[in-house]
């Protein structure tokens, strides 16, 4: 049964309603206030969790201009990972595998043919043991492996689907990383961020972070990072949904009420632009860069230990930085990440933001590189749905269903 004519028009009565209980018009000036008295160096529990790198300023470019000069780097090689997500057997076998792929732009088709897969595997049975070795198929251009995931009575499925996720991505990253010339750039964050929330969810999860194979996926973006540095070659991460609450909830913890659900919508109130009530859409907006030390990020600031990983340089180098991007096009707001080794360097970060500015002004999305990769590496539903199948012929083990599968048809019956 759908809606009628007079339920649509109720429904939007009511939005009416929320509306004239909102006034927006002095949005503007509180995330004027934000940037201006409290992004030059935000404090919670005697830590600065924020604070530039460098300048601090609002910036515009030509959407024009800047699509059309020339980049900073000659090559850039994107990575991502994909996975099945998390699925629960009625033998009680929870599974995700992860697929991960690196690609070039321009393109090199030997590398795309490169893959990396990761299967991890939760039981409830504490005898069980599917621990496997690196194996090598399709000719070497594929590595595999199963983990078996460390046991927890909760949260299964996230710590399948992380584990699988970022042991994928990470191994591929290290592998191929002398592959890269000019950049890389990750599909999504520097460092494993789902894992290290994990400390703030639950106390059994913030104890499971800290044994040997979640530090082992960990230690695998601390040596990717060594490696970069090492090779004096630029590693990023292209966020395209970011969601950190960082600055909003340490605003609130400071008696300030920020309008704004998350920080996202705050640097979008900032970088947003009108004139004559329309949005201005022939520039790209930008924030310069900011050191981040709260959330998820602060497990691998200097005053942190990295979830026990040891560090090679010095701790500070291997903080997470960022700088925020809106394209007034498609409405979208995105976040540019480095670790501090390289944006440190005033060129090296102006050379960062100015590649990732002339990728979004052409793609109007995420870089190409990047954008390959994620093609790469998504699995799609007809693959998702045909490989829990091959799972349930060798498991003899249906998928545990549920009505929502059977309501909008995720499984077949």
């Amino acid at each position: 049964m759908t809606l009628d004519p007079i339920h649509v028009e109720n429904i939007a009565q009511l939005a009416y309603g929320i509306a004239n209980d909102v006034d927006t018009s002095d949005h503007e000036d509180l995330s004027g206030a934000v940037w201006n008295d409290w992004l030059t160096g935000l404090h919670r529990d005697g830590r600065t969790v924020i604070e530039p790198v460098g300048d601090h300023a609002l910036r515009r470019v030509s959407i024009d201009d800047v699509a059309l000069a020339g980049r900073p780097f000659e090559t850039t090689h994107g990575l991502d990972s994909g996975t099945i997500n998390p699925t629960t057997f009625k033998n009680g076998l929870v599974v995700d595998v992860a697929h991960a792929a690196m690609a070039a732009e321009p393109t090199d088709l030997d590398l795309h043919r490169d893959r990396t897969i990761v299967a991890t595997v939760h039981s409830g049975d504490s005898t069980s043991g599917f621990d496997g070795d690196w194996t090598e198929r399709d000719e070497g251009h594929t590595r595999q492996r199963v983990l078996h995931a460390p046991r927890v009575n909760r949260y299964a499925e996230s710590v399948v689907h992380a584990l699988a996720l970022y042991l994928a991505e990470g191994t591929h990253a290290l592998d191929h990383a002398d592959r890269v010339e000019d950049l890389l750039v990750l599909d999504g964050p520097i460092y494993p961020k789902e894992l290290f929330t994990w400390e703030d969810r639950d106390p059994e999860l913030g104890e499971l972070a800290r044994e040997a194979k979640p530090r082992a996926v960990v230690e695998n973006y601390v040596r990717l990072v060594e490696r970069f540095v090492e090779r004096d070659v630029p590693l990023a991460g292209f966020v395209k949904n970011p969601s950190s609450r960082t600055i909003v909830r340490t605003l609130a913890r400071k008696g300030f009420e920020p309008p704004w659900p998350d920080d996202t919508a705050l640097f979008t109130a900032l970088l947003e632009r009108h004139e004559d009530g329309e949005r201005v859409d022939a520039e790209l907006t930008y924030t310069t860069w900011f050191h981040s030390r709260g959330g998820a990020d602060r497990r691998m600031s200097a005053d942190a230990d990295a979830l026990g990983v040891d560090r090679e340089l010095d701790p500070a180098l291997y903080e997470p930085t960022y700088a925020i991007i809106y394209d007034p096009r498609t409405d979208v707001t995105y976040k540019l990440e480095a670790p501090y080794a390289f944006t440190r360097d005033a060129d090296l970060r102006e050379a960062l933001i100015r590649q990732a500015l002339a990728d979004v002004a052409t793609t109007r999305g995420p870089p190409a590189a990047v954008k390959k990769a994620d093609e790469l590496a998504r699995i799609s539903t007809g693959e998702k749905t045909a490989l829990r199948r091959k799972f349930e012929e060798r498991f003899d083990s249906d998928q545990q269903a549920t009505y929502d599968d059977h309501r909008w048809g995720k499984t077949n019956y």
